[in-house]
């Protein structure tokens, strides 16, 4: 792989302006910011619109300030949906991913004998999700197995698949490493078999780009606050229209439905049945302008150096003698695991901390199915984004290769 350094100029291959990028996210100012799949780091634009509509709300009152801002805040599934290739009546806002997630996985029903298949990638929360609905119903959680390149295994799933599949659920990037699952055939098999498909694309969504329609699944969900670069506290979902035939949302809210003035009531129309009134308008409009951001630069663009930056990382990572790193896939992202022989993976992160590094380890818990063929959890998680520098890698890679000269 080509590494000329690019980022030293100001504009790097893939024509963003990196100082002027870094320059417009104060947070690059004091700290090398290599969690971005924990939290990325929020931009000026982003922090005005949080903070000037906190302010609005201090100065008129919170219903006051929602109500001005209208227009702004329905224009936040408008953007979503541009930036997923859907629809705005197709998104459903929420305050993180795991609640969109469970939006939309609790509105499916399961009896005994049903199976819903993932992949040993699967986020940690949405495998106890699973398990808790099959302890309830009696359906079966099956494992589709890893092929040879660590991703999930689209023959398997395909032999998987029968009349008793309820659900594919899949992480499109696990939270513990850089593969990035082939979730495109994924779509493809479950269209053919007419299984629903829900997509966690929690690590996905701005480090490159992602649409729902090529990907073919019927729920997407996603996060603000990590490669978006929002604030926390921000979530979405999206949901194929026609999928709406089969979801039964598991709450009802005066958002979600109208009572229809006897014994009953109907769903509103479109995602937003799976909403709930209340919200934080302040991390909506500051969800809003990470994704008009996100537009702007072209996701292209940003999927090109996020993953050029993670495989220059990885790359040096591997050619440090007592360093392993751990990413699997054929295909990876900017995410990038690693481990330093004889130093414990807390005493690494903190070593990068103490040089202002900002990185953090993996859990075993958060990957059950991974760790039960893979006993190499915890990890150091390194995951770069667009406004990162090669010359920030170095620093990392620097201070990890003093660990492994001391540890050998």
């Amino acid at each position: 792989m080509d590494h000329t350094r690019m980022d030293d100029i100001g504009t790097d291959h893939t024509g963003m302006d990196i100082d002027a990028l870094r320059k417009d996210t104060p947070g690059t100012a004091n700290r090398v910011h290599l969690n971005n799949a924990g939290a990325g780091l929020l931009s000026r634009q982003t922090l005005e619109a949080v903070t000037s509509h906190l302010e609005l709300e201090a100065a008129v009152g919170g219903y006051e300030a929602a109500d001005q801002e209208q227009d702004r805040i329905d224009a936040t599934r408008t953007n979503l949906a541009r930036l997923l290739g859907g629809r705005p009546d197709e998104l459903a806002l929420f305050d993180n991913s795991t609640h969109a997630w469970n939006a939309a996985f609790y509105s499916l029903t399961f009896e005994p004998g049903d199976r819903i298949l993932t992949g040993r990638a699967e986020y940690g929360s949405n495998v106890l999700a699973y398990l808790q609905t099959a302890r309830r119903s009696g359906a079966e959680v099956v494992v589709v197995p890893d092929d040879e390149f660590g991703q999930l295994d689209t023959a398997a799933l395909t032999g998987l698949i029968d009349e008793r599949t309820r659900l594919v659920g899949v992480s499109h990037v696990p939270t513990s490493g850089g593969l990035v699952n082939p979730a495109a055939e994924i779509g493809r098999i479950t269209r053919a078999a007419g299984v629903p498909f829900l997509l966690d694309a929690t690590q996905t969504v701005r480090q490159f780009p992602v649409d729902v329609t090529e990907i073919g699944c019927d729920m997407l969900t996603g996060t603000g606050r990590k490669f978006l670069r929002g604030p926390r506290g921000t979530g979405f979902l999206w949901v194929r229209s026609e999928a709406l035939e089969y979801l039964d949302p598991f709450v009802s809210d005066i958002e979600a439905a109208t009572w229809d003035g006897e014994r009953g009531f109907t769903w509103h129309d479109g995602a937003r049945r799976f909403e709930s009134w209340e919200a934080s308008h302040a991390n909506v409009l500051g969800l809003d302008a990470a994704v008009r951001q996100a537009l702007d630069l072209g996701m292209e663009r940003i999927g090109q150096r996020a993953t050029a930056l993670g495989a220059y990382l990885r790359d040096r990572l591997d050619a440090l003698p007592g360093v392993t790193t751990y990413d699997l896939g054929r295909v990876r992202c900017a995410i990038v695991t690693a481990k330093v022989d004889a130093v414990p993976t807390a005493d690494v992160a903190a070593a990068l901390a103490r040089q202002g590094i900002n990185v953090t380890t993996t859990v075993p818990e958060h990957t059950q199915f991974d760790t039960e063929v893979r006993d190499v959890h915890p990890l150091v998680r390194l995951s770069p984004h667009y406004y990162n520098t090669e010359a920030e890698l170095d620093r990392a890679v620097e201070v990890i290769a003093g660990l492994a000269r001391t540890a050998g």
